[in-house]
């Protein structure tokens, strides 16, 4: 054991023998079963005319100590922020003693009278204190916080308490939902709920998590959309319903994809996809105003505009636009795959598949202002209206916002005989391999034939429209506990003691090796000369998002900072070694000067440098990952 763990295990040693201390001597701090009567820091600060020289309680966790002798302070934060607390022996009497012996960390209450120090500093003069949680763990350490993104999602709790500006966010969340429902109920919306569990999974493309109920012996699904269910209750004779909830899709992750996140469907009898896109850009416009005052908005350097009317063009049109190839000339088949081929996009079995995998590759990442795309392919629209003039095309829109959706909507397919042959179309690409296509919902399909009324219905990505509110890259920063893949710490070597502590958490996550099975490569024999070594340009790269590559199973997708404006993207076969949400955030080495490969449709454009051994007969890879500090673009020589 280095001497850091050793020092540190030691702290958290102490911890526990001064907990151990108190209870045998009668003040277990974890008997005391209430605070009450407390008062806000913000309020005392807020309202300092109000509360000056009178007797307050506050509580909240010890963020810092100072001063010596007969008199110390403390920062004491509670949820609204902190407050300085100053502690006098003269005061206090033999209660200051125990307050000496209270940590970073600790939860206390607070008895005394509200001042001002010499310095203008809004304080508590302490009166009595009361240990009300012994804290066992140590805070990261004051100036440095806690940085690591990877610890800050699966530790959100110590995250909440040394970033205040996470927090903020998730109030933030919060108002946003809270006026969304408020829009919406103001129009007449009715709220709902519709089962999680569900025996078939419909209302979207996706591949649903399983799972079994054990009295009714039978596989269940957790919910993918919750489109099927709000469509029956307009058969039912509701006008106006949606539900905000969880959904579920066993899927990648990425900066954009979660495996549970949270939408927004509602659906109108007796409206089209027209109403649904004036709701849209009218909701988002009135709840960036109540929440942030404003509808500009900056996302990762760019401003972008929510005010309505956002614009407005065809699927076909914004491929034409941003691939050059247009689609309303090339209508057979045929014509389709010979371009996709031409221009390295991956061949599907229709043509408006085809076209939707343009726009995938060209398109979908250059709307950066809020953009409706409209007329999509009836192939990739399995529940919505097909147009009157154009029985290809669908009554459907989604909304882009930085290059990414956040929301859909139809005009709802109320015609039986269609939606039940759509069905079958989607059962037999089911049977063929995609297990992202529609089940058979014959429930559905007679729900129709009782009959709905032309129906227009939107779903909105919570999340995302959170993220792009919120100025967050990543939806981990949104969700609260975001999915994370397990991490087994090693077992403490100090009789028991926890050491996932943040200081340590590399060292204890990193595995163990065993170095006499470790078996490498014989060194090359052939020399190489310094020119031809010196051709390669090794530079440090940022991971600015890190993705798995769709139908891969080996390859991950880096869109990386290497240090110039233009973002790069390396694709990497390490799926089986790394998680892609692990890798986000992480500094790495590359070569850049490789000319492109195309993988997958996509071109890679360099590599990621990795280390590669046999251990105990199988192969090894390590990516090879740099200091933090070190900037995107430095060379290597």
């Amino acid at each position: 054991m280095d001497n850091k763990n050793q020092d540190l295990n030691e702290m958290l040693q102490i911890r526990r023998e001064k907990l151990e201390n108190l209870k045998a001597d009668g003040k277990n701090p974890h008997a005391i079963v209430n605070f009450r009567n407390r008062s806000l820091s913000k309020d005392i600060k807020d309202n300092f005319e109000e509360f000056e020289g009178k007797i307050v309680r506050v509580a909240g966790r010890i963020m810092a100590r100072r001063g010596h002798g007969n008199m110390s302070f403390m920062d004491v934060q509670d949820s609204l922020g902190q407050i300085q607390v100053v502690n006098r022996k003269n005061i206090m009497g033999d209660n200051f003693k125990e307050t000496k012996g209270y940590d970073i960390g600790d939860i206390i209450g607070i008895e005394g009278k509200v001042f001002k120090t010499n310095q203008g500093e809004i304080s508590i003069e302490t009166e009595h204190a009361d240990l009300l949680t012994k804290s066992l763990q140590i805070l990261p350490e004051k100036w440095h916080g806690l940085k690591d993104t990877d610890i800050r999602y699966r530790q959100r709790y110590v995250d909440l308490i040394v970033n205040p500006e996470v927090k903020d966010v998730f109030v933030l969340r919060s108002k946003i939902i809270s006026e969304i429902r408020k829009f919406l109920e103001n129009r007449g919306f009715l709220e709902v709920e519709t089962p999680i569990l569900n025996t078939i999974a419909g209302g979207a493309s996706a591949r649903p998590f399983i799972t079994h109920h054990n009295s009714l012996d039978i596989g269940m699904y957790l919910r993918i959309a919750s489109e099927l269910y709000l469509k029956r209750l307009i058969v039912g004779g509701f006008d106006k319903v949606y539900e905000i909830g969880r959904m579920f899709r066993n899927e990648g992750m990425d900066a954009t994809h979660n495996p549970e996140f949270t939408t927004m469907e509602l659906y109108q009898a007796y409206g089209d996809f027209e109403d649904m896109m004036e709701i849209t850009e009218t909701m988002v416009e009135e709840v960036a105003n109540k929440v942030k005052g404003t509808t500009l908005v900056e996302f990762d350097g760019k401003e972008i505009e929510l005010k309505t009317p956002w614009r407005r063009i065809s699927m076909i049109d914004a491929v034409k636009e941003y691939s050059g190839v247009d689609f309303n000339e090339i209508t057979e088949y045929e014509d389709a795959v010979k371009i996709a081929k031409e221009k390295n996009v991956e061949v599907k079995s229709t043509r408006g598949e085809i076209i939707a995998e343009f726009f995938d590759e060209f398109v979908e990442d250059k709307l950066i202002q809020p953009t409706f795309v409209i007329d999509y392919p009836v192939e990739i629209s399995p529940l919505a209206k097909r147009k009157n003039d154009d029985e290809s095309l669908t009554y459907r829109f989604e909304a882009f916002v930085n290059g990414a959706e956040i929301a859909n909507a139809f005009s709802e397919l109320n015609d039986a005989v269609d939606q039940k042959q759509r069905f079958l179309d989607q059962v037999a690409k089911r049977e063929a391999g995609d297990d992202e296509a529609h089940m058979m919902d014959y429930d559905f399909v007679n729900a129709l034939e009782v009959g709905m009324p032309p129906t227009g219905g939107l779903g909105i990505g919570i999340d995302r429209l959170i993220m792009i509110l919120t100025g967050q890259r990543s939806i981990r920063d949104v969700l609260l506990f975001p999915t994370m893949k397990p991490i087994g710490l090693e077992k403490a070597e100090n009789g028991g003691l926890s050491k996932e502590t943040y200081e340590t958490y590399d060292k204890l996550t990193t595995e163990e090796i065993d170095l006499s099975k470790v078996k490498v490569e014989p060194l090359f024999e052939d020399m190489v000369d310094f020119e031809t070594f010196s051709k390669s340009d090794f530079r440090v790269v940022k991971v600015k998002n890190c993705e798995e590559v769709p139908k891969s199973k080996k390859l991950l997708k880096f869109t990386l900072d290497d240090g110039s404006e233009k973002e790069r993207v390396i694709l990497s076969g390490i799926k089986e070694y790394y998680s892609a949400e692990s890798l986000i955030g992480k500094t790495l080495l590359a070569i850049c000067n490789l000319p492109p490969r195309k993988m997958m449709g996509i071109d890679s454009e360099g590599m990621i440098i990795s280390a590669i051994c046999e251990y105990n007969g199988e192969e090894k890879l390590n990516l090879i990952m740099l200091d933090n500090n070190i900037p995107a673009g430095s060379k290597l020589y």
